[in-house]
């Protein structure tokens, strides 16, 4: 691959996009090929725009809202964007930036003296670049329990407890993605403008943008009686329609829902650097800002299954991933919920750009989708991505499953606990996510997350200290072990937990809790 030129102004294109006569056509076959990656990875519906030179190519959607109902998904129908709300929430502090209300290199503390982290020097530190590109020092997902699944915690009482997060690495010196600095960025939002980070989004970017049908709240991917698609995952091996997210903590890391007709609009003003017909809505400043690398992240060969993946360099801006594809720059971001996931790909110097919306959580059939779509107009090299992905799903199942059945071998199954059941029950106190009950009901221990109404397991020995805690909510797909230490009183401690499969998502930080029994008051 050719190495990309540094980004230019000129590489914006402010003054072409509009001009272009008539567009593109999508690649061959391109309804059957997107009909056979559904097939393959079981997703029931997709909304799916491409737009190239400024216009629109295709947006349209594809299969059903939801399985059992014969709506069809159109190109408004509402999906999940997840984590492509993260662009939003960073242009959204760049328009503030442009209107002098902050400054990227500016202390967070300037304009929100509440905030502060783990280190008092952090806190000081800390600057509005820095709360965008995963580089605070925060483990991965750490603190994404005080959201995840839905809590009774306000969006200002989760930002005041991360000061209790003890850090994973050093300040800026490695990459590790989060969610909960991004609920920072919204309050910071609301603290500057004076509107709510869903005012200022909707009024300053969503509706200017032509965005019609855009909402900015996961609450609203539950609204029934909308064009909005349905959830669905695999639960137990079969795909089935699951309960969507629907808090709005977390609404400016992951909370906008959109279709393919407003994607395609947001990729054109995205390409225009903010150009919207003869108004701009930002300037190509801001564009470089966050289509500039902060946090780079460490390159290597792609699997082996998908070989012309590999990058020779990536890292992240304000609210996008950065690397190279072919020799072309790619400005890209993915975003996952509960029976959401999607993926947004650009290639600025090729005005091209490409949605994959879908109601399943399939990475690997959005993946294939876009890359399809990127290498029909690079004329590259023909790939099947939808073989190299299939044959990559199927060895990490068969890996994990690997990993499980030794998991499984390795207990020791017979072994008892320490104690007798009724003094492993008490509450216990984190200090970062809050309380954790264990109580003894009907001869057997159950785990309840106090502020996670959810989070509520049976408890069933696994060895020794111990247990393996089978959440009762069935799709949430985060089984998790919790062992407890005991102190030279023969006392319990306190108690630790991980995720019980590497199949769990990364939002569930059981591992980040240090749980110790609460002292009585």
């Amino acid at each position: 691959m050719r190495l990309l030129r540094p980004l230019a102004i000129g590489l914006l294109f402010p003054l072409t996009l509009a001009a272009q006569a008539k567009p593109a056509a999508p690649p061959p076959n391109f309804d059957a090929y997107v009909a056979s990656v559904m097939k393959q990875f079981e997703v029931p519906g997709m909304g799916i725009a491409i737009v190239k030179d400024g216009q629109v190519v295709l947006a349209k959607g594809y299969g059903v809202k939801r399985l059992g109902s014969p709506d069809k998904v159109d190109a408004d129908t509402r999906f999940g964007i997840a984590s492509n709300t993260k662009a939003f929430t960073a242009l959204a502090l760049g328009m503030l930036v442009e209107e002098g209300k902050l400054e990227w290199d500016a202390p967070v503390v300037n304009y929100l003296p509440q905030f502060m982290m783990w280190d008092s020097w952090v806190t000081r530190q800390i600057t509005v670049r820095d709360i965008l590109v995963h580089n605070s020092g925060l483990g991965l997902g750490a603190g994404d329990l005080l959201w995840w699944p839905p809590t009774t915690y306000t969006p200002p009482q989760i930002m005041q407890r991360l000061r209790y997060i003890e850090p994973a690495t050093s300040f800026r010196s490695a990459y590790a993605y989060d969610n909960v600095l991004y609920l920072v960025a919204g309050q910071l939002i609301q603290a500057v403008s004076g509107q709510s980070w869903s005012d200022f989004v909707t009024n300053r970017i969503i509706r200017p943008v032509g965005m019609k049908e855009a909402t900015t709240t996961h609450a609203a991917a539950g609204d029934a009686q909308g064009n909005v698609s349905g959830t669905h995952a695999k639960v137990d091996g079969v795909v089935r329609v699951i309960k969507p997210f629907s808090d709005p903590n977390t609404d400016p890391a992951g909370g906008i829902n959109a279709g393919a007709n407003d994607m395609a609009r947001w990729m054109i003003a995205q390409m225009d650097s903010g150009r919207v017909g003869d108004k701009r809505l930002w300037r190509q400043g801001t564009t470089r800002q966050q289509w500039s690398v902060v946090t780079p992240l460490p390159t290597g060969p792609a699997p082996k299954e998908l070989a012309p993946y590999t990058a020779n360099f990536q890292g992240y801006g304000l609210g996008f991933f950065l690397r190279d594809y072919r020799g072309q720059k790619l400005v890209t971001h993915t975003g996952g919920l509960p029976g959401y996931v999607s993926l947004l790909m650009m290639l600025p110097n090729q005005k091209v750009g490409v949605v994959v919306l879908t109601n399943q959580e399939s990475g690997a059939a959005f993946q294939a989708i876009g890359l399809h779509v990127l290498d029909y107009y690079l004329n590259a090299p023909p790939f099947d991505w939808l073989a190299g992905y299939a044959q990559r799903m199927a060895r990490v199942d068969s890996m994990m499953a690997a990993e499980n059945r030794a998991t499984a071998a390795a207990r020791d199954s017979v072994s008892k606990p320490s104690l007798p059941l009724a003094r492993y029950a008490t509450t216990y106190e984190d200090a970062w996510y809050g309380t954790v009950t264990v109580t003894l009901e009907n001869g057997g221990l159950v785990m309840k997350f106090d502020k996670t109404p959810s989070l509520v397991g049976d408890m069933i020995h696994w060895q020794y200290d111990t247990w393996l805690v089978k959440w009762r909510d069935r799709e949430l797909r985060a089984d998790a072990f919790v062992t407890f230490t005991l102190n030279e009183e023969g006392k319990v401690a306190g108690a630790s937990m991980k995720p019980a499969s590497p199949e769990v998502d990364f939002s569930f930080d059981f591992q980040d809790l240090d749980l110790r029994p609460a002292v009585k008051k």
